[in-house]
């Protein structure tokens, strides 16, 4: 149920040899990102249980989800834009019925991470969940 973009990921990951060419094609999707605004770099944004800095901004229009976010970190940052391509313009009431771990586990990043990094990962697709929930 993954995203056409995100399906683009996918294969681009399919054509990337090694682990390092993918954790920096992960940092380049973060760096094209767009940067979060300082103005929305507000406690009600911030994940806890991240080990860096993390801000997730959703966003509900006419029944579609997306948000925007940052991090101090450049490898989650790509995380986040990775996360992007995997829920923006999905109708809010199907982000709950994404399988996040199903899908990511298709890049491979469950065995390259940290423990640290997956569970900022995990805490980034709760907060994503509960805000989808939240405004079904």
């Amino acid at each position: 149920m993954a995203t056409p973009a995100f399906e683009d990921i996918v294969e681009d990951f399919e054509f990337l040899d090694d682990w390092e060419d993918r954790y920096r094609h992960v940092i380049d999707q973060g760096k094209a990102m767009d940067p979060l605004d300082d103005a929305l770099k507000v406690p009600a944004t911030k994940v806890d249980g991240c080990a860096s800095q993390v801000w997730l901004h959703p966003m509900i229009e006419n029944g579609i989800f997306r948000f925007d976010g940052d991090s101090d970190a450049l490898i989650v940052r790509g995380l986040i834009a990775v996360l992007r391509t995997l829920y923006n313009g999905v109708p809010v009431s199907e982000v709950g019925r994404i399988d996040a771990a199903a899908e990511l586990a298709r890049l491979g990043l469950n065995d390259h991470l940290s423990a640290q990094r997956s569970n900022g990962l995990r805490s980034m697709v709760e907060r994503i969940r509960l805000v989808a929930r939240e405004n079904a």
